[in-house]
């Protein structure tokens, strides 16, 4: 078995931590959707016999026990309970907000008991932005481009009930204003989040930072960090990751006693 190891902060530590301390006990098979390189999926064989682990590409994931697939978390091809527990994390702030209803509708759809959440929580959607060098639009960091609370988590997968845990650790402050946005923009948005993966979500191009930058732009930059820290002095830090426990229907007591479900991997039957 190949072990999947990623670089880890305290923040993200604790966020792994919180997220794992949620999985429900005695369930067989679980959907990890929104897998990528299977480091999540890698922790789940201590809690399922079965692993389905779905991207929008095949994830490329040797490890035991764990079936890659691919697919689009808005048009699952599963069957209605295929998965006694569906599991997504890092994936809902990613997709475009008219289809976010959809895909929450198809994660309810394919789990059979319960499904865990998790996002950014209230994440600050002005800050940290890039502008693509090629088309110059704007993105946002990481390519969020939904933000939730508690309330919109709910809504979304109305009406079943949410248990909602907030990851708090360390905490963070993101306050921006309207003007600070401005000047940052103007100033080509030098201290975005240019190291993470994928491209631009408009021209689908790399985005390296700006190489180069007027000093009207240095001083436009300069200008916004000050007005974020004057702003952010005065914020409270908040929780920076949420995850929900969402309840589809209640786990046979029979089975939360220990009795594993007979129907292992070959249940799971695709749509026609």
């Amino acid at each position: 078995m190949t072990i999947i190891t990623r670089p880890e902060t305290q923040l993200e530590k604790a966020r792994i931590g919180s997220l794992l301390e949620l999985i429900p006990k005695g369930r067989s098979t679980v959907l990890d959707v929104g897998a990528r390189d299977g480091y999540i999926s890698q922790f789940l064989v201590n809690d399922f016999d079965t692993i389905t682990a779905l991207d929008l590409e095949k994830p490329r994931i040797e490890v035991e026990r764990v079936i890659s697939v691919k697919g689009d978390a808005t048009c699952l091809e599963f069957s209605a309970d295929s998965f006694d527990t569906v599991f997504c994390v890092e994936v809902l702030e990613h997709i475009p907000s008219h289809l976010l209803p959809k895909a929450c509708a198809e994660l309810t759809r394919v789990a059979r008991y319960d499904l865990i959440i998790g996002v950014p929580y209230r994440q600050n959607l002005r800050d940290q932005r890039l502008t693509c060098a090629d088309c110059g639009r704007i993105n946002p960091a990481w390519g969020h481009v939904n933000s939730f609370d508690e309330q919109k988590i709910r809504r979304l997968f109305a009406p079943l009930d949410a248990r909602i845990t907030l990851v708090v650790e360390g905490g963070i402050k993101d306050a921006t204003s309207s003007l600070s946005v401005w000047l940052m923009d103007r100033a080509g948005n030098p201290w975005g989040t240019y190291d993470q993966p994928g491209g631009c979500l408009y021209c689908g191009k790399r985005m390296p930072p700006p190489a180069q930058r007027t000093l009207a732009q240095k001083m436009c930059s300069k200008a916004a960090y000050w007005l974020n820290a004057a702003q952010r002095a005065f914020e409270r830090p908040k929780a920076y990751w949420m995850h929900a426990v969402i309840q589809k229907r209640p786990f046979p007591l029979a089975m939360a006693q220990g009795e594993k479900r007979t129907n292992q991997a070959g249940s799971i039957w695709m749509k026609s």
